[in-house]
């Protein structure tokens, strides 16, 4: 299907290409370094090396009312195999009209409002191999049709064929701590397994200074139950299993002069039964400071599951603190630092995300992700030793 899917895309680039489409994109050199040992003989020391590139083409016609849109990633990694891969992030076509669009093909979107955790956010399967961070997502094949009225926008999508999530391999880091991830073993409860159908339908308005959306999601979970086991030669591995689940969420975003408010709530059912989980809380913005043109903005959030100590993550009983530093000069510095802390453990994790543009077409980014005192029993327990600062260079055309 992949293979079938790229010839399609080339053909449709080249023949849209004759007719004045445009390219953009980048291309990427990524340094991370893991000053720590890792937990297997298998992983590798300190320094790894990567390359990726997103090329992203665009063509519109029809005075604007369609439009194709075709963005191709590739990555190759210095020493995990798993984590050099090619994805199409998007390949889509669009048919707007006054009061409707239509869009086929495959797709990125994203829901929700707060910084710490993307509980709403489940249309696109995460790429785990990209960032710890879960931001990056893959492309998910879709049939998106919204409807646009006075009372709000309602987006309703049928979701045919089931995106894996991406782990490191058995030389990765970032995931498992040392213990494989085999995906080759990977099992679904649906007997459909990854060709069962999903759906979603999501309705969002503006109201005053308030953003809501509210969402329902029915199909096979993103988030995969790792199960142990053995491969063909009898090492123990963590084996993916995708459950079905019913997940409805709610998406608030409040806005006060220089306040933001925040909130999103899901309730699941899954095999276990029916949870609720959300995460809220504010983001207030110095403009000006020091009477200059940067802007300061501090963050709280407040995570919680009603799981407790059954959660399938580690954020149940968390909170998150950090700001965010703009200078809004020409080269676009921007600053992100933060902290979150277990309420019920002495686990901590510290980050620093900081990126600033040089020239016209080279952006430098700098990541920086220490994890403190996790205790045995806590899910985060495999990134102890997975201390780690990334450099990536980019070039944008």
């Amino acid at each position: 299907m992949l293979k079938q899917l790229i010839f399609f895309s080339i053909i449709l680039c080249l023949s849209f290409n004759a007719q004045g489409g445009e390219w953009s994109g980048y291309i990427a050199s990524e340094l991370r370094y893991f000053p720590q040992s890792p937990l297997s003989i298998d992983q590798y020391e300190n320094v790894n090396i990567a390359l990726s590139a997103q090329p992203e083409y665009h063509h519109e016609w029809d005075n604007g009312d369609q439009y194709f849109r075709f963005v191709p990633f590739v990555r190759l990694d210095q020493h995990d195999s798993e984590r050099s891969h090619f994805d199409i992030r998007e390949l889509t076509w669009l048919k707007a009209a006054k009061n409707w669009e239509l869009r086929l093909g495959i797709r990125k979107l994203f829901w929700g409002v707060t910084e710490s955790q993307h509980l709403v956010d489940i249309i696109n399967q995460t790429d785990l191999v990209d960032h710890p961070d879960t931001e990056e997502k893959l492309g998910q094949p879709m049939i998106n049709l919204a409807l646009f009225r006075d009372w709000g926008t309602v987006n309703f999508f049928i979701l045919p064929g089931f995106r894996e999530r991406t782990f490191p391999g058995r030389k990765g880091r970032l995931f498992g701590g040392g213990i494989p991830i085999d995906m080759e073993q990977s099992r679904y409860e649906s007997g459909a397994k990854e060709k069962h159908v999903d759906w979603a339908v999501r309705w969002q308005q503006m109201l005053g200074n308030w953003d809501i959306g509210l969402s329902h999601f029915s199909g096979t979970s993103r988030a995969p139950r790792l199960l142990p086991g053995t491969d063909e030669r009898g090492r123990f591995v963590l084996i993916p299993y995708y459950e079905q689940i019913e997940q409805t969420g709610l998406d608030l975003q409040l806005t006060r002069e220089d306040m933001l408010w925040k909130l999103e709530m899901i309730s699941r059912n899954d095999q276990d039964g029916r949870f609720t989980a959300l995460t809220g809380g504010f983001e207030y913005t110095f403009v000006g400071v020091f009477d200059t043109d940067a802007s300061l903005g501090v963050l709280t959030e407040y995570q919680f599951d009603d799981r407790h100590d059954n959660a399938m993550t580690p954020f149940e009983d968390d909170l998150m603190l950090g700001m965010r530093l703009a200078l809004n000069d020409a080269q676009s510095t921007e600053l992100l630092a933060g902290a979150v802390f277990d309420l019920d453990s002495s686990a901590r994790s510290y980050l620093v995300e900081a990126s600033r543009r040089l020239g016209d077409s080279w952006k430098l980014s700098l990541d920086v992700y220490i994890y403190s005192d996790i205790p045995i029993d806590d899910l985060a327990y495999g990134f102890r030793h997975e201390d780690f600062v990334q450099l990536e260079l980019a070039w944008y055309f």
